[in-house]
């Protein structure tokens, strides 16, 4: 294909075959700006090509903290179907030091310079498809990277005094990508925490009173109680909290729908409440300021040889990071 004046007027893509072992679409268009990252100038190119060289290993370049360089087939990659074309492929090298299994994914653009217009025609996988580089398969370009007669037909501009200009720009993917983790877990096991607190009425003036620590599926809680209440509960009411362990980092937040009781040992009509919450760091504990009133403690059952019984029993659960 011959690439006349008018293509290079504005910016015009085309997509084409690369017709090696399966078809892929590919992206040419003309730009002004440099290539990032490498430029590979051949002087005296015919010269190259009369020492009958199949393919030309660029220097070694960094990007994306890895190191590449260029194989460049002045008069096509024959093996793959590149007849009548030059043909130019982006390796990875120096991959000796990777652990095994490694693997790069990477987006990268290829160009030769037309030296008339000031132009780079750039050529890449189109919809920007991202290569996945390993010990396998350690090369990828275009098998038909440009045809031989457009190239050396002076117009077009790539070959000028028997001197052109090839460069890259390659953008590595990092498996890095922030991730959440979540799983609801139904039913977890030891899901009821029973925590008899005895000597109660000795430990009145404790703010809070917080039980040893129950494992409940992977997770640690622990129940706080108020003797003489807080909040709206104040000197009238027991309150009664679940309080995560775990909740400690800022990423780090787990939902729980679960019952607080205390128990009634005598007629067994506990005082329970239900309800829901996301668990953080800033918000490890929750619960109700009025679970029981202070006046109902012992007449109806609830304490018993000063002996307070309380409960957390959790349904569902879950953990997210």
């Amino acid at each position: 294909m011959v690439l006349n004046k008018e293509d290079f007027d504005k910016p015009k893509s085309e997509v084409m075959g690369s017709k090696s072992t399966e078809e892929f679409a590919i992206t040419r268009t003309a730009r002004h700006f440099r290539p990032t990252h490498f430029l590979l100038k051949i002087q005296s190119y015919s010269l190259l090509c009369e020492t009958g060289v199949e393919k030309y290993e660029s220097g070694v370049f960094e990007a994306g903290g890895h190191k590449w360089r260029l194989s460049l087939y002045p008069k096509g990659n024959k093996k793959m179907n590149g007849t009548d074309h030059i043909s130019l492929y982006l390796s990875i090298v120096d991959t000796e030091k990777y652990s095994l299994g490694w693997e790069v994914y990477a987006t990268f653009k290829l160009f030769v310079f037309d030296q008339i217009r000031d132009k780079f025609l750039t050529i890449q996988d189109a919809e920007g498809t991202i290569r996945r580089f390993h010990d396998i398969k350690m090369e990828w370009g275009f098998d038909k990277f440009l045809p031989l007669d457009s190239f050396n037909n002076l117009p077009n501009g790539y070959l000028v005094n028997d001197c052109c200009v090839f460069g890259a720009e390659v953008f590595v993917h990092e498996r890095s990508a922030k991730r959440d983790y979540l799983s609801m877990i139904k039913e977890p096991s030891n899901r009821i925490m029973t925590w008899k607190i005895e000597n109660y009425s000795t430990q009145q003036d404790k703010v809070p009173i917080y039980s040893r620590i129950y494992v409940v599926g992977d997770l640690k809680w622990k129940l706080l109680v108020y003797p003489k209440g807080i909040h709206d509960g104040a000197n009238k009411a027991i309150s009664v909290f679940l309080y995560s362990v775990d909740c400690v980092t800022p990423d780090l937040k787990i939902f729980a729908e679960f019952k607080l009781r205390i128990k009634d040992q005598i007629n067994h009509k506990h005082a329970e409440e239900k309800t829901k919450y996301w668990f953080s760091a800033a918000f490890s504990d929750w619960g109700f300021s009025q679970l029981l009133l202070r006046k109902d403690l012992e007449d109806k059952g609830f304490l018993v040889d000063d002996t307070l019984i309380v409960e957390a029993e959790i349904m569902v659960m879950s953990i997210a990071k």
